[in-house]
């Protein structure tokens, strides 16, 4: 929810928590002081009732029912509310009555004085329907004004988040931000300046390191093995100094390879692939199936590909044949002799399941960094930590499966 929304709900919320109670205040308020107003003018009557028949001696003229009766059923003084049916309007009319004493000749008569509320009442209407339009176009034009207010007072957040959103760590140019008026903003905007500059000095420094460490050790990697391949192909080695030999060659290759898929993942991570191209996924994996032909063959696997049509998606040629690489080599390094592999292709995902060893513990643990099904293998463990951070780079989602029935172990990466 937007910030604006929520600080609208609230203040809507509390006006109108205010405006309810004003209004019953109000109401009441008008109510009483009507009614007192009535009260007023009724005793004011029987005052000048009460003279004019001590002075004259005589009870007076009644010109309108309604509003005068004398001796009445009444013979109680009081002041009270009654209602009664009005022939001209033809519906019940609410007054107030008051009821009194007086002398005429020594002879004790009733007076009853009615005043109609219909005035009161229709007053009542007038105010409290000015009352609401009132309330009703203060509190449009309020909410009008603070949406307007509060996107000109939050273009300066907004332009400086837009800027974070373009901002790239690999250009050249530091972040430029938009001077603005309010301070709070102004602070904000000098405390991500500060920080971009930072962090993009770390990356151009991890990326150097990064570049260095690869070219400084891949040249003394590739002279040890060629050393090396030269020692064991040298014919008047010693037998037991060729054992030895051997096992140095497979562990500088190892160490090769680890080398590489660290470098890999460090770039990955540090986002040093430029934009992606339209890569026809279907071509790169035949072509990786051609590759391990020989691998294959080796092991008696005949691969079942459905390729259902040619898929294309967007990524960096290198990546795209990274991703399928790993992911077909670990479906063949941990295939068993005479195994399962089917590899499914479609605009929705690369699926691919192998036949491999029983799993114990969560199949999704094995994407992890130097995470191997055994601990033993000369594999460094980081073709599907590549893969799930080629993955992640991209959007992409990595799953692992695995079912027990037929040892099948499923990666799918959907796009």
């Amino acid at each position: 929810m937007k910030l604006l929304t929520r600080t609208n709900r609230y203040y809507l919320g509390l006006s109108a928590t205010l405006f309810v109670l004003g209004t019953g205040l109000l109401y009441e308020g008008l109510q009483h002081a009507l009614a007192h107003e009535v009260d007023e003018q009724l005793q004011q009557q029987r005052t000048y009732l009460t003279a004019r028949i001590r002075r004259a001696g005589a009870l007076p003229t009644i010109a309108l029912p309604q509003e005068l009766t004398i001796d009445g059923p009444t013979r109680s003084e009081s002041l009270r509310d009654t209602v009664i049916f009005d022939p001209v309007e033809r519906e019940p009319v609410p007054f107030r009555v008051i009821s009194f004493p007086v002398v005429v000749r020594s002879q004790v008569h009733w007076l009853t004085l009615r005043k109609s509320l219909l005035e009161t009442e229709d007053v009542l209407k007038v105010v409290m329907g000015v009352m609401l339009a009132v309330m009703t176009l203060l509190f449009s034009s309020l909410l009008l004004l603070n949406r307007w207010l509060s996107r000109w007072l939050w273009a300066p957040f907004r332009r400086t988040l837009q800027a974070l959103r373009g901002f790239q760590l690999q250009q050249p140019e530091s972040l430029a931000l938009p001077a603005t008026p309010i301070d709070e903003f102004s602070e904000l905007n000098q405390a991500v300046a500060q920080l971009t500059q930072r962090v993009a000095a770390d990356y151009r420094a991890l990326k150097e390191f990064t570049e260095n460490a690869a070219h400084e050790t891949q040249t003394p990697l590739a002279i040890m093995q060629a050393r090396l391949e030269q020692l064991v192909q040298d014919p008047e080695l010693p037998e037991r100094t060729l054992g030895a030999v051997q096992d140095v060659y497979r562990a500088a290759r190892r160490l090769s390879r680890l080398h590489q898929a660290l470098t890999l993942l460090s770039k990955i991570e540090n986002r040093q692939f430029n934009a992606g191209v339209p890569v026809s996924l279907d071509g790169v994996v035949r072509e990786k199936l051609r590759q391990l032909q020989d691998f294959l063959e080796d092991k008696d696997i005949e691969p079942q590909v459905t390729l259902l049509t040619p898929v294309s998606v967007t990524m960096h040629p290198a990546l795209a044949e990274s991703l399928v690489g790993n992911l077909l080599q670990n479906a063949v390094n941990h295939n068993v002799r005479g195994g399962l592999l089917r590899v499914n292709l479609s605009p929705a995902a690369l699926e691919i399941t192998n036949t491999g060893p029983e799993l114990h513990s969560d199949p999704m643990l094995l994407l992890g960094r130097f995470r191997k099904h055994n601990a033993a293998s000369d594999s460094p463990g980081l073709g599907l930590s590549i893969a799930e951070q080629i993955c992640t780079y991209y959007g992409f989602s990595l799953s692992y499966a695995y079912a027990p029935a037929g040892h099948l172990h499923t990666l799918r990466v959907a796009f």
